[in-house]
């Protein structure tokens, strides 16, 4: 039951996801600071103290907006600094493996045909 346990525990996998999980976190944190930046320059440029004061005929719209722009923020950074490296690996990593060979069911039906013709002939 133990060496169950612990083959659980050290299955690849559970560990890679421990670990992803442990650098999105720290990277959220990276994320937060950098649109905490952006969205201190938009304020400037509003003119306003902080994005979540901003209102529209008294409704404030602030909290959205700020929300927005960090949801789009990160997805690009996200995008940009993850998803698009990791493509581009996988294409190279594909690139330098060798092609699979046929299936079983492709070999067979080969097979099969080859005995067809030479029987006919």
């Amino acid at each position: 039951m133990l060496q169950g346990f612990k083959e659980f525990l050290l299955r690849g996998n559970l560990i890679e996801l421990a670990v992803a999980f442990i650098m999105g976190t720290v990277f959220a944190a990276v994320v937060q600071a950098f649109t905490s930046i952006v969205l201190d320059l938009l304020g400037l440029v509003v003119r306003v103290e902080g994005l979540s004061d901003v209102a529209v005929r008294g409704i404030n719209v602030g909290n959205f907006l700020t929300a927005l722009i960090t949801f789009v923020l990160t997805a690009a950074v996200l995008y940009f600094a993850v998803v698009v490296p990791y493509n581009r690996f996988s294409r190279v990593r594909k690139a330098d493996e060798p092609e699979q060979a046929a299936s079983t069911e492709d070999l067979l039906a080969e097979i099969r045909d080859l005995l067809r013709a030479q029987n006919r002939g």
